[in-house]
């Protein structure tokens, strides 16, 4: 006879083996998730051979530099005007930088506001739409690596 038909038959793992396997996978998938999440260990790290926090301790402190306050007439039949404050998220290495050239980033805002049409005020998601522009003037001024982000502070009609 051959070796196939003399062989025992293996047992089929039952549902307790199943059982230990799937829940040995839960912890193990979850213990992983938990000490990545915490920042113990990173895969991204693994792949590129740096570790995470030598890469964190080269980044400079994160610095917020006040904008001044743009106060804007909209022209049109209703006395309008609008207060617009902001800032800018930089890091320390920039902030002199930032600093010296702010007031052509004041310059830049006002000019950029004063050209919006005033019914655009008036319009359902107008804020974004004028971050977007301001970010985008605030780094053709700057430059691309000192400004990290605008946030608008103020932004109201009297």
């Amino acid at each position: 006879m051959t070796d196939a038909a003399a062989a025992p038959a293996e047992k089929a793992p039952g549902k307790k083996g199943l059982l230990i396997t799937l829940a040995a996978t839960l912890v193990l998938g979850g213990a992983a998730f938990g000490s990545t999440y915490l920042g113990i260990w990173s895969p991204a790290g693994m792949l590129t051979g740096s570790p995470a926090k030598e890469a964190s301790a080269e980044h400079h402190a994160v610095v917020f530099i006040d904008v001044p306050k743009v106060e804007i007439v909209i022209p049109g039949g209703r006395a309008r005007s609008m207060v617009l404050s902001a800032t800018i998220e930089t890091d320390s290495a920039h902030k002199a930088a930032v600093t010296h050239l702010m007031p052509r980033v004041s310059d830049a805002f006002t000019t950029f506001l004063s050209g919006v049409d005033p019914a655009a005020y008036d319009k359902r998601g107008v804020l974004e739409v004028i971050r977007a522009e301001l970010v985008t003037r605030t780094r053709y001024v700057l430059g691309e690596e000192p400004v990290k982000d605008l946030l608008i502070t103020e932004f109201r009609f009297k």
